[in-house]
């Protein structure tokens, strides 16, 4: 029995990050704009790309479902999408190598970010863990 509660506390300490803090991230679509902060403190301010006219980024409070370091669209042409953050079934935050939109919408609905700004906030969630994020599309 002992031995089984400490490979619980191993397990344990192994699945929670270390320097877990609560994580949030907003998108404006207004202003094209993502804030990111790490325990109440602003963190990270990125220039992105939401849904351009015809295509919608989804407004409303999300978490985050899956990610991947390195994905591709199966929708659009198999375009990449680095540092895929998803949070509303086929919507991710992403990086893109369209950078000469960011600020300005473009996306089928995704948020882009640059591909460095992007691999920034995957890691940041990897180290505070992807279960105290929180994602908020506002317009």
């Amino acid at each position: 029995m002992f031995s089984r509660v400490l490979l619980l506390v191993a397990f344990l300490a192994i699945a929670t990050p270390a320097a877990a803090a609560n994580v949030s991230i907003v998108i404006d679509l207004s202003d094209q704009h993502m804030r990111v902060s790490v325990g109440g403190a602003t963190k990270y301010s990125f220039d992105v790309s939401t849904g351009r006219k015809g295509y919608t980024t989804p407004k409303g409070s999300y978490g985050v479902q899956r990610m991947y370091k390195e994905y591709y669209s199966k929708k659009y042409d198999w375009s990449p999408m680095p540092y895929s953050i998803f949070f509303r079934g086929g919507y991710a935050i992403h990086g893109t190598y369209d950078t000469k939109r960011l600020g300005r919408v473009a996306s089928h609905g995704c948020v882009r970010l640059s591909p460095e700004n992007a691999r920034r906030l995957y890691n940041l969630v990897l180290q505070h863990g992807s279960g105290n994020v929180s994602i908020r599309v506002k317009g």
